[in-house]
């Protein structure tokens, strides 16, 4: 193994269907974050970006135009086939992947197929992106992607910038929750320590940490939690069926300078939430299909 394929992957970002683009801004516009302009995909598909200053993001994943995102499904593009299937099995909203970066997606791709967890064949596209200033970038990006049978509702991917998009996006990395980054992924399944090989793999990350409800993989920047129903029950209040099977991206926990502000702001906007020991628990809603929780950090 090189020095490259050593180096476990960091979180990059997070996939979150949604029933409409429009329905998404308003909801995490509502919860205190900065959404980027809209953006097409070649394939159907569009997103609202929320950037962090960590240089993680939530991508709300809209279908843009129907009959091209089934035309390219159709044509053995895994990302819209994968987002189908979800919506098709759990509905238009949730956390459908979590994608880690990558300088080698191309490496990914045979190490994933070698280790038989390949998703199918690796996507190469580019996009617009229109910045805060008005400008516009075109960015180019290389995916590759990792599945397990026993987890139809739920996908990993690398994905590598060929032409990466500005660096600066302060403007955009500026919420008015106080959000400065995603610290945590919580992912559930009765037998989720059983998934652990398969999460490893995807984030070339040997190390497992064996819990009371499961197991962490720690990637570079953020945690990767696999945890049992009781364990998502305990630490979100997240209530799910011990006899769903398969591995569900349930909740996604945020990194916050003052949790006062965060709550204050939440608050302000009428947005319904808990408090649990020093974390604010945010269930989800139209516009944002999974469990978000804020912590001072």
């Amino acid at each position: 193994m090189n020095e490259r394929s050593a180096k476990p992957h960091p979180l990059d970002h997070v996939v979150l269907p949604v029933v409409n683009i429009d329905l998404a801004r308003e909801r995490l516009g509502k919860l205190g974050f900065t959404v980027a302009a809209d953006a097409r995909h070649p394939f159907g598909t569009e997103n609202a970006c929320v950037f962090f200053a960590d240089k993680t993001y939530l991508e709300p994943l809209g279908i843009a135009s129907l009959e091209e995102s089934e035309a390219s499904a159709r044509q053995g593009n895994v990302f819209t086939a994968r987002n189908r299937a979800f919506r098709f099995r759990c509905g238009d909203e949730g956390l459908s992947a979590v994608v880690f970066g990558t300088e080698d997606a191309g490496h990914d791709h045979r190490h994933f197929a070698a280790g038989g967890s390949s998703a199918g064949e690796m996507l190469e596209f580019s996009r617009p992106m229109k910045m805060p200033d008005g400008s516009e970038s075109v960015g180019s990006f290389k995916l590759a992607f990792a599945a397990d049978l026993r987890a139809p509702d739920f996908f990993l991917l690398t994905c590598q910038r060929i032409n990466p998009l500005p660096a600066d996006r302060g403007a955009l990395e500026t919420h008015a929750n106080g959000v400065t980054g995603i610290a945590e992924i919580a992912l559930c399944a009765p037998d989720a320590a059983a998934y652990a090989g398969f999460v490893s793999l995807a984030m070339a990350q040997s190390a497992v940490e064996k819990t009371g409800f499961g197991v962490n993989i720690a990637a570079p920047n953020a945690k990767i939690s696999l945890m049992t129903p009781e364990g998502l029950e305990a630490y979100f209040e997240v209530a799910v069926l011990s006899a769903d099977r398969g591995l569900r991206g349930r909740a996604i926990l945020f990194t916050v300078a003052d949790l006062a502000v965060t709550e204050a702001h939440l608050a302000a906007n009428g947005v319904t939430y808990t408090r649990k020991n020093n974390r604010i628990l945010v269930k989800p809603a139209p516009g944002q299909g999974t469990l978000f929780a804020f912590e001072e950090r």
